[in-house]
């Protein structure tokens, strides 16, 4: 006697009742490219959808999607001029914006991208020395801290840096604000469209003498593990799509949150196929559930708007 399953699929409502992987407005974590000055919000070359905006202009879309469930927002810095010292500087960016999201929206959780290839003038996430640049990457994150963020995010890959981070918090008084890691980020062809957008393409060489080997998955493991052990409360698996086996193995064996970042390359491959007529824009909540199913805890995806406009989420 052969076993009937077809029974759980006859209509959505049924399909629904046996739905084993569900993802929630509260799983997502929308990334924003904050700029300077006032009155922007310019679309993105290359990321329909996407903006450049300044934080007088961001705070009513922020409202708007606030108040339709998104608890979770990470902020990226795309400065006028290339200076490392107005990375962490009380006047920068980041560090003027989060005190007048936090005025307008207290309950938001606020994750600053700690890096520096932004504020580079080669593009790169280093100053040449490991070390030293784990040092201004304390000093960036303190800087956050200080302006209200609630976690601070390292994707520079340096080794240490979770080490040297963690110990400027503490010293400073700053024990509760949380480190995601970018602990696993490889070196992938997927970033092409941030890089334009933050303008920090490298301007020689590539990353992969610090982003991750592609091929190798051992190494990942060990990177998450010695994050955790220098501190970070939270890890992110960077890209996500090509990257299910790592989320899922470091679901396995790490008992604190993955989140999975659905990086611009893959959401400009998505969006373009659904506006192409390629796909069905089901396509969209499909990928994001194969990363919640992985074993991702949270999401980073530039489809939060898309998803929440659109009503696609329960």
């Amino acid at each position: 006697m052969f076993k009937r399953y077809r029974y759980r699929r006859v209509n959505t409502e049924t399909r629904m009742r046996y739905r084993e992987t569900l993802i929630s407005k509260a799983d997502l974590i929308w990334p924003v490219f904050l700029v300077e000055g006032n009155n922007i919000k310019k679309e993105i070359s290359g990321m329909p959808g996407v903006f450049h905006y300044s934080a007088d202009f961001l705070i009513p879309d922020l409202k708007e999607l606030y108040f339709q469930g998104l608890t979770s927002i990470i902020l990226f810095p795309v400065p006028d001029k290339k200076d490392l010292e107005y990375a962490y500087h009380s006047q920068g960016i980041l560090q003027k914006a989060i005190p007048k999201i936090k005025e307008h929206l207290p309950g938001l959780e606020i994750i600053t991208d700690v890096c520096l290839c932004s504020f580079t003038v080669n593009g790169h996430c280093h100053i040449g020395d490991n070390d030293k640049t784990c040092e201004i990457l304390a000093d960036i994150a303190l800087s956050h801290a200080r302006a209200g963020a609630d976690i601070v995010a390292p994707s520079d890959m340096m080794d240490g840096r979770i080490f040297y981070i963690r110990e400027k918090l503490n010293k400073n008084k700053f024990k509760k604000t949380e480190i995601l890691s970018y602990a696993a980020k490889y070196a992938s062809s997927f970033y092409g469209p941030f890089r334009k957008a933050a303008k920090s393409t490298p301007g020689s060489g590539d990353r992969k003498t610090y982003q991750m080997d592609y091929a190798n998955s051992e190494e990942a493991m060990m990177e998450i593990s010695s994050d955790i052990e220098e501190g970070a409360g939270q890890i992110i698996i960077k890209p996500a799509l090509s990257y299910l086996d790592i989320i899922n193995k470091a679901r396995t064996l790490f008992k604190i949150p993955v989140v999975a970042y659905n990086v611009s390359g893959e959401y400009c491959m998505i969006r373009n196929a659904v506006e192409n007529k390629l796909c069905n824009e089901d396509i969209i909540l499909e990928i994001l559930i194969a990363m919640k199913r992985a074993g991702a805890s949270r999401i980073i995806s530039y489809f939060v708007p898309y998803l929440f406009y659109k009503q696609l989420l329960m």
